[in-house]
C-alpha cells in the first residue's frame, strides 16, 4: 500500500528527529553502565525471504550465548537492558530500519532465519507482508518474557504455543490488513492494549 510507506517515512523520519534526545540519552548510559557496543545489530527475514539487519538497543550482555528466545529475569539481560524492555525502548533504532524500508510501524515482527525458515503452504503467505516494529500479535503477547518465564520449558512452549498462534494472528492481519486497522494497531500499542479485530 502505497499510503502505508507514506505513512511509514513520514512518521520514522518525524520520530527519529523528536526522539533525538532519548536516543542520545539512552546511548550515553548504555556506553557507561554497559560497556560494548551500544547497539544490537541481527541478522532477520524481511519482506518476500529479504535478510535484513535489523538494529535495536542492546540490552544484554556481551557474548552471553544464550538462545533467540528471551525470558524475564534472564542472567544475561542487564538490570539497565531490562528497564528498557519493559518499556519498550529498545525498539526505538527500529525506526531507522522503518525509514530504509526494511521495516513498517505495522506488521509481523522479523523472524531470525531459523524460525522463518519453518514457514511452509498458507503460512509462508507471512513474508508477502512488511515486517514491523509492532502488529497484533505483538499486541497479544506484549508480556511474552513475563509468560516464558512461567513455563518449564520456555524453548518449547514459544515453538508449540505462542509460534504457531502468532502465524496465525499474522495470517489474518495479512487478510484483513488496511491503513484504518494499522493506524488502530498503533494507538493500541501506544496504550498498551491487546488488539482484538471486530
Amino acid at each position: 500500500m502505497v499510503l502505508k510507506r507514506v505513512f511509514d517515512l513520514f512518521a520514522s523520519f518525524l520520530g527519529l528527529i523528536i526522539a533525538f534526545p532519548v536516543l542520545a540519552v539512552i546511548a550515553i548510559l548504555i556506553g557507561v553502565k554497559m560497556p560494548g557496543p551500544v547497539f544490537f545489530k541481527q541478522i532477520r527475514v524481511g519482506q518476500h525471504g529479504k535478510l535484513f539487519t535489523m538494529v535495536k538497543f542492546r540490552t544484554m550482555k556481551i557474548n552471553h550465548g544464550g538462545s533467540s528466545i528471551s525470558v524475564r529475569g534472564e542472567s544475561r539481560i542487564t538490570p539497565l537492558g531490562a528497564t528498557l524492555r519493559k518499556y519498550k525502548l529498545d525498539e526505538l533504532p527500529e525506526l531507522w530500519n522503518v525509514l530504509k524500508g526494511d521495516m513498517s510501524f505495522v506488521g509481523p515482527r522479523p523472524d531470525v532465519p531459523g524460525y522463518a525458515d519453518q514457514l511452509l503452504g498458507e503460512d509462508s503467505k507471512i513474508l508477502l507482508l512488511k515486517p514491523g516494529i509492532t502488529g497484533p500479535a505483538s499486541l497479544k503477547y506484549a508480556n511474552e518474557e513475563e509468560l516464558l518465564a512461567l513455563q518449564p520449558d520456555p524453548i518449547r512452549y514459544n515453538n508449540e504455543v505462542i509460534y504457531p498462534d502468532k502465524v496465525r494472528i499474522n495470517l489474518e492481519y495479512l487478510h484483513n490488513q488496511s491503513f484504518s486497522m494499522d493506524l488502530k494497531i498503533i494507538f493500541y500499542t501506544i496504550l498498551g492494549k491487546e488488539f482484538k479485530e471486530n
